[in-house]
């Protein structure tokens, strides 16, 4: 067994992997980037070790870097954990070279897999059945685009060397087919270092399950059951959970089979995942990849099988037999995992950066983050902050259990899809086991909403909190004096005129302090406040119109980050004649300007001042967490001003690019 250990990667799935290492007696080091320095991964590690700037490419995707820092605090092995380096070649050569102990399986293995185009290949020869479309060598976009059409639309549009939804496009309609080619080969590019792009018939009612399998260098191979990761947004997984639900025994016995099949046809030697699509109506099985590392989701399958997973990498890794031969792995209860990630549900999933105000987790589950409270969520990495896993004796008892638990969660600070996790756990569709990859958009045709809260009430608590955590700042007896003592004294209610702002949205209210609570005048009319912080200072006693409440909330000098019902957000609040001055000052059209949908980096830049430009043109590129976004002119005119230089980074609304209208 290795004394320490070297975590090649970050967030959740790096505290992950220190939480198992301190079981086995194991010193762990941690690798961090610039923009990670005070990352949670980095506190929990024995050693931390400076490996780079913040962008990946110059960090975290450094194999150089990671072997420097490995060899430096004695690591006898590496753990890639998911993504960044976990199925680059590079890095195993390079541990090989330094006899440094690769967590993960052969490099024969990973590249035989780790290219769809060839894995396809390799499967047809091993008798398993893959979607029908094309993998050709020919990757001219024409070729594809005839190919795409000869199959017939609708068709994904997939990278070879890719994973974790990036370099994917659904292609419906002929016109977006040189669109859709041209982004996804570009985002593999970026991404992978590899543009190469195949073609797959679109199932048309696909669901998605996958067979987790472990395989030693002794020639044992086994399976630890399927999970179901149907429920996905831009290709991307939410919800898993293991079993599968309504999974004829006759396909999931196929499941079971085609991937012991493939993995034997390999000779794989560690954790992977062999992923198929299931065509919902008729059972049929497709294989779609295999994934020749750990999953964000193996903590499923270690619940209802009550395994360790990282711990079997490391000891496979070690030289170790498995330590169950198939027949001795059983499967009980059922778990569901929700991805809780920094996006905002209701704009289309648009990522969301920022400070954590107050990171809050549920007891009685699992959770595997990343962050507290004081973390930064930047938009250099994927957006997922923590896995939150329920476990129950059976499927309804886990659905329930999770979303009661995320009810009972809170995250302060960058929006989040808690509130989307819990609306889709409670859908009559997902309830009964029916979710397809077409879930999210057959459920909420128009885009997901969040349940509406009375706007006057939560702008009164809001308005409230913030007042009565004023601290005052004088020195001396003056500075012991509330905002309102001057006019108390007369006999009258000292009054704040307040602007408070949320989504855009604005509204102005009055607030008298009667000495023993708030009461908050709008014109839709009055309400009663009163607030009292308790010992935990996030944490507030709440008598609002009579009704006694608990809420979560971290104020500051400039509004209220606030937990109640519903709502989970941030509000803006300042005097009145403040935020109309500033009002006054904001200048410029938004629907004449193109502006950053989320925060990221600038891509490119495709017009220079003076360019006269058509609307709906593409006019820059946004690459935010590892994605790419065209943005467009909203109107035909000519470029006034460009704001923007390609690789800066933009806040979300930052102006880029702006357009006088013809």
């Amino acid at each position: 067994m290795f004394d320490t250990l070297l975590i090649a990667n970050r967030g959740e799935i790096a505290c992950r992997i220190v939480r198992t290492c301190r079981k086995l007696g194991i010193r762990t080091v941690a690798v961090y980037s610039e923009a990670d320095r005070d990352a949670l991964h980095v506190r929990l590690a024995d050693v931390a070790v400076p490996i780079g700037p913040a962008p990946a490419r110059e960090s975290y995707l450094r194999a150089d870097r990671i072997i420097d820092a490995a060899l430096r605090t004695g690591a006898q092995a590496i753990h890639p954990g998911y993504g960044f380096l976990s199925e680059r070649l590079d890095l195993i050569a390079a541990c090989e070279a330094n006899g440094i102990a690769f967590i993960g399986p052969s490099a024969n293995a990973i590249e035989a897999m780790g290219d769809k185009i060839r894995s396809k290949q390799i499967a047809r020869e091993a008798g398993v059945p893959g979607v029908p479309g094309y993998d050709g060598a020919d990757q001219a976009p024409e070729t594809l685009k005839r190919e795409a059409l000869r199959i017939g639309l609708p068709v994904m549009v997939k990278a070879s060397a890719g994973g974790g939804g990036k370099g994917i496009r659904k292609v419906e309609v002929e016109a977006d087919l040189n669109s859709a080619i041209a982004t996804a080969s570009r985002e593999a590019e970026a991404s992978f270092g590899d543009g190469r792009l195949l073609i797959e018939k679109f199932v048309t009612r696909p669901r998605h399950v996958e067979v987790q399998v472990a395989g030693d260098r002794h020639g044992n191979i086994v399976h630890l059951f399927e999970r179901d990761c149907s429920v996905q947004r831009s290709n991307q997984k939410l919800l898993e959970e293991a079993p599968a639900p309504n999974l004829g025994s006759e396909a999931r016995a196929a499941l079971y089979a085609h991937a012991l099949k493939l993995s034997r046809a390999i000779a794989y030697d560690n954790l992977g995942t062999v992923e198929f699509l299931v065509d919902a109506v008729t059972q049929d099985v497709f294989f779609l990849e295999m994934n020749t590392r750990l999953q964000v989701e193996h903590p499923v399958t270690e619940a209802v099988t009550g395994l360790d997973l990282v711990e079997w990498q490391i000891r496979i890794a070690a030289g170790e037999k498995l330590p169950l031969a198939q027949k001795d792995i059983t499967c009980t209860g059922h778990a569901i995992e929700a991805r809780l990630t920094a996006e905002r549900a209701d704009e289309g999933f648009r990522p969301d950066t920022g400070a954590i105000a107050l990171w809050r987790e549920p007891e009685g589950l699992r959770v595997d983050s990343g962050v507290a409270t004081g973390s930064s969520v930047s938009p250099f990495y994927d957006s997922m902050l923590a896995k939150v896993i329920a476990y129950g004796p059976d499927r309804n008892a886990a659905r329930q259990r999770l979303a009661n638990g995320l009810e009972r969660m809170t995250v302060l600070g960058p929006a989040t899809i808690r509130p989307f996790l819990i609306d889709a756990l409670r859908t009559p569709v997902f309830a009964r086991g029916e979710a397809t990859t077409l879930f999210i958009g057959e459920t909420w045709p128009n885009g997901w909403q969040p349940q509406a809260v009375e706007a006057r009430a939560r702008d009164a608590l809001a308005a409230a909190i913030w007042l009565a955590g004023t601290k005052p700042k004088a020195a001396g007896p003056w500075g012991a004096l509330t905002d309102f003592r001057l006019l108390e004294t007369a006999g009258k209610p000292g009054t704040s005129h307040l602007a408070l702002s949320h989504s855009g949205q604005t509204s102005r209210v009055a607030v008298e302090n009667t000495g023993v609570s708030f009461r908050v005048i709008t014109e839709g009319g009055d309400k009663e406040v009163s607030v009292t912080a308790g010992d935990d200072p996030t944490r507030w006693q709440v008598m609002l119109d009579g009704q006694y409440l608990v809420v979560d909330a971290v104020r500051d000098e400039t509004g209220v980050a606030l937990r109640w019902e519903a709502f989970e957000g941030r509000i803006e609040i300042a005097l009145a004649i403040a935020a109309e001055a500033a009002a006054r000052e904001a200048a410029g059209s938004a629907g004449d300007s193109v502006r950053a949908t989320m925060p990221g980096t600038i891509a490119s830049i495709h017009v220079k001042e003076g360019d006269s430009v058509a609307a709906g043109q593409i006019v820059a590129v946004l690459e935010s967490m590892k994605l790419f976004m065209d943005l467009k002119s909203p109107t035909a005119g000519t470029v006034a001003r460009v704001a923007a230089k390609p690789g800066a980074t933009a806040a979300a609304g930052e102006l880029l690019i702006a357009i006088t209208p013809a």
